[in-house]
C-alpha cells in the first residue's frame, strides 16, 4: 500500500491536455485506474447478474463505454450513428456472442484513450460553443458535454464498485 500512487488529479497535469480540460482528463483516467483493478477477476459468469434488482456488472461495463462514446460524438457536432443507436438500443443485454468482463473492459479502455484524444485535440475557444443533445436536440455546450463524461462515468464506476461487491460478497 504504500507505493500507491496518489489519485490521477494529484499526479500534476497531463502534457498537451488544455488546462481547463484536466479535470476531465485526470476523472476519466482515474476511472479507467480503477475500473481495471475492480475487474482485473471479476467471474465472467456474473457478469449479468443483477443483485437486488441492480443493473448488472455488464449493463455498467457496456453505459460507461457507450455513454462515453455518445457524448464525444455530440461534443464534435454530430449525429449518432446506426451502429451508436444498435449499441444503445442493446445496453444492458447480454450480447449473442459471449463478450468477457475483459472484452467490456478493454473496450472501456479503448473509449477513454479515444475521448482523451479528442480532449487533446480540443480547442479552448469552443468549449462555450452550444451542442445539440440527443434526438430532441436539448441544448448543452461541449464543456457541459465533456464535464457530464466526467461525472457520469464516476457515478457508473461507483453503481459499478458496489454491484461486483454484492456479487462477489466481498467487504
Amino acid at each position: 500500500m504504500a507505493n500507491k500512487l496518489p489519485e490521477v488529479w494529484l499526479r500534476g497535469p497531463l502534457p498537451k491536455m488544455p488546462v481547463l480540460l484536466q479535470p476531465v482528463a485526470h476523472a476519466l483516467l482515474q476511472a479507467r485506474e480503477e475500473l481495471n483493478e475492480l475487474m482485473a477477476r471479476f467471474p465472467d459468469k456474473l457478469l449479468w447478474k443483477k443483485p437486488a434488482g441492480l443493473a448488472s456488472p455488464g449493463f455498467h461495463l457496456q453505459h460507461l463505454s457507450g455513454v462515453l462514446e455518445r457524448l464525444f460524438t455530440y461534443a464534435r457536432a454530430e449525429s449518432l450513428n446506426e451502429e451508436q443507436l444498435n449499441y444503445l438500443a442493446n445496453e444492458g443485454k447480454p450480447p449473442v456472442n459471449d463478450f468477457t468482463s475483459e472484452d467490456l473492459v478493454q473496450y472501456f479502455n479503448r473509449q477513454v484513450d479515444l475521448a482523451l484524444a479528442q480532449l487533446h485535440q480540443t480547442n479552448e475557444q469552443t468549449l462555450t460553443q452550444v451542442r445539440g443533445v440527443g434526438r430532441a436536440q436539448v441544448s448543452s455546450t461541449v464543456i457541459g458535454l465533456y464535464t457530464h463524461s466526467a461525472e457520469h462515468t464516476m457515478r457508473h464506476l461507483g453503481q459499478l464498485l458496489v454491484t461486483v461487491k454484492v456479487l462477489t460478497h466481498e467487504g
